[in-house]
């Protein structure tokens, strides 16, 4: 059994996943919220569970919630459940088929390609004012404002109000944790409320005024389907931004922290051995952000790890102990920074691969990029400590210094 709230644990997840992942492909256990979850700890299994259609984010509306043993929804999280409920990451086919193709004809690679100079020029301009102080935290004083910055140049949302973006999704995010407290979920509320109340405002403005930029092209996107509802637009604004920044965040934060920790690591791409493009598959490969996804048995018949499963039970699909399994990769406990092996399961895979996957390659590819050529001498100042969460993994704090 293990203890996913344990602070040993959190510092250092991998000894522990590693061995559950060599004692058995899988093993069951009842969460704080009372699911029973079928955890897989192995990369074949999970690579093949994330394209298997008969699992699904929800179980409706194959099956209701009390068929799966999950209780109403609380009427007193509605600002939360309405932005989940055209979430892309909580719906299934046919729903969503159509918002995904009509998201993606808006988050074109062509559209993402052309915010190059504009990343370049938010990752120097926030690492020389980094630069100036003799230590900085990578996250705060620069991971967090320049993906933040980034995904709102995107979405074409006001630059200026980046840090309510960030509080909200910090309080947000807290309930995709297996722990969430009351009152992380009264604030996660919270956000949510004020998170739509600013999205409606700011997708009426574009609906009068359009621009080049991914909101306005939301608003107006059409398919023989249809239009987007308000509510759809939304939920997508929010999931973007979201998703869009804590990962890249976390991301960066622990991938650093793994090439500055590795001998020789940060000197190979510094002297341009190794790519920045092919040092990040292996930072978000070697410790990836995204620890937990989980999906419901909806049929009849399904069989992984020796196991065959009963129509809506719930499986979750361990990352971290899958992009570590020795059976895929090569030596996968040690950072190999050139390895370059993008067969890691970080993005996710099927129907909900990361839609954002491309620009969070760009993003961290540049700031690897940028930080080799302005801060050749960086390294760590202590030791980072851990967030107290599993599911959403990461530091609270990066002391680094350029000098």
């Amino acid at each position: 059994m293990i203890d996913f709230s344990d602070p040993d644990f959190l510092q250092d997840p991998y000894p522990i996943l590693n061995a559950a992942r060599e004692a058995t492909p899988i093993f069951d256990q009842v969460g704080d919220d009372g699911t029973r979850r079928w955890f897989l700890t192995r990369y074949e299994d999970v690579f093949r569970v994330l394209r298997d259609r008969r699992l699904g984010r929800v179980p409706e509306p194959i099956m209701t919630r009390a068929e799966v043993g999950l209780p109403p929804l609380r009427p007193e999280w509605g600002p939360y459940n309405d932005i989940e409920q055209w979430s892309l990451l909580m719906l299934e086919p046919p729903e969503h088929r159509r918002l995904r193709q009509l998201v993606y004809r808006e988050f074109t690679p062509k559209r993402i390609e052309g915010l190059r100079s504009a990343i370049v020029g938010h990752a120097d301009r926030l690492l020389q004012n980094a630069s100036k102080n003799p230590r900085f935290d990578l996250l705060s004083d620069f991971a967090q404002p320049f993906s933040i910055q980034v995904i709102a140049e995107l979405l074409g949302a006001p630059l200026e109000n980046w840090p309510r973006y960030l509080d909200w999704s910090h309080r947000i995010v807290k309930m995709y944790e297996l722990d969430t407290s009351d009152d992380q979920a009264g604030a996660a509320v919270r956000a949510s409320a004020e998170f739509s109340s600013w999205c409606r405002d700011l997708i009426a403005q574009r609906r009068a005024h359009p621009a080049d930029d991914l909101i306005s092209g939301l608003c107006t996107v059409e398919t023989s389907d249809g239009r987007l509802s308000d509510s759809e637009i939304i939920s997508t604004i929010v999931l973007l931004l979201n998703a869009g920044h804590e990962a890249t965040v976390n991301s960066l934060g622990n991938g650093i922290v793994s090439v500055l920790s590795t001998p020789g690591a940060w000197k190979s791409i510094r002297s341009q051995r190794v790519a920045p493009r092919t040092a990040v598959e292996e930072m978000i490969r070697f410790d990836p952000p995204l620890q937990l996804f989980e999906r419901w048995v909806l049929a009849d018949g399904v069989s992984y790890a020796g196991r065959e499963f009963i129509r809506g039970e719930k499986v979750a699909m361990l990352f971290g102990s899958a992009n570590r399994d020795p059976r895929h990769f090569n030596d996968p406990d040690e950072f190999v920074v050139g390895r370059g092996d993008a067969s890691h399961i970080t993005f996710g895979g099927g129907i909900h691969t990361c839609i954002g996957a491309p620009l969070a390659r760009l993003e961290l590819s540049v700031a690897v990029e940028r930080m080799a050529a302005l801060m050749p001498g960086l390294h760590l100042v202590e030791p980072p400590k851990r967030k107290p969460a599993f599911v959403i993994h990461g530091y609270e704090a990066v002391s680094l210094s350029a000098y």
